[in-house]
């Protein structure tokens, strides 16, 4: 069982407006998750640095990024960071740039979870409909333009507000769109904005939104999580 979360901690500014970095690392430790995607972990103003301390979440929890070495100041790319636990190994990693009216992209990485190797894209989408359903394309077509072929969990902050239409209509043609819940606003969440998408090898076994306390107070968004195994069917085909 692999254990997912996907949050967007909204550059580390609470529903009180204070910037408290330390609130989201207490919440990610509550999570205790084997990968989180995260997403506004930049700064919107100046060199748009990350909001979190690279050395302090590796000395103060149980995770560490994935290097994507793109800008100084930054884990990640386009404020998307990929988090995994330290015992986790990273096989490869890159950077999806998506079409937008803003900057936008997406982090992708392949990884080994105990036995298992699994792909994993953070992603954050658009305001704009149009352009969500044009910047799922261009993660779908990413993926398919990989040699390799691994389990895939696509998460993130998809800002879609329909249930079942707009861009997850292209995401749920080949995947399987979860729907942990109602994750934002995080002080009396109403719309599933944060999801987490799974390639046909594996299979959801749980999700669910995470609201502690704590999570209700440290970004506007509460994280979303999934426990993942391999489907039944994927290890039948695999077995043949």
């Amino acid at each position: 069982m692999i254990s997912v979360a996907s949050y967007n901690i909204q550059k580390s500014i609470g529903t009180d407006f204070r910037r408290r970095p330390e609130r989201i690392l207490s919440v990610l430790q509550e999570l205790d998750a084997d990968v989180v995607a995260l997403q506004e972990v930049d700064r919107r103003f100046g060199a748009r640095v990350s909001s979190l301390s690279a050395a302090t979440l590796e000395n103060e929890t149980d995770y560490r990024p994935v290097r994507f070495g793109v800008r100084p100041g930054s884990m990640g790319w386009h404020g998307n960071v990929i988090l995994i636990r330290k015992n986790v190994e990273v096989l490869a990693q890159r950077t999806i740039t998506l079409p937008a009216l803003e900057p936008r992209g997406a982090v992708l990485a392949d990884l080994k979870v105990g036995p298992e190797r699994l792909r994993v894209v953070g992603m954050h989408l658009g305001l704009v409909g149009l352009w969500r359903k044009r910047q799922a394309q261009a993660v779908l077509s990413a993926l398919g333009d990989l040699e390799e072929t691994l389990p895939t969990v696509m998460m993130g902050d998809l800002n879609e507000w329909s249930v079942n239409g707009g861009c997850l209509k292209s995401f749920a043609l080949e995947h399987h769109v979860g729907q942990p819940g109602p994750s934002f606003p995080s002080v009396r969440p109403v719309f599933g904005f944060d999801r987490i998408i799974t390639s046909p090898e594996l299979s959801i076994v749980e999700s669910g939104v995470h609201g502690s306390q704590r999570a209700r107070t440290a970004s506007d968004h509460l994280p979303v999580w999934a426990r993942l195994s391999r489907s039944v069917e994927a290890g039948a085909e695999a077995a043949e």
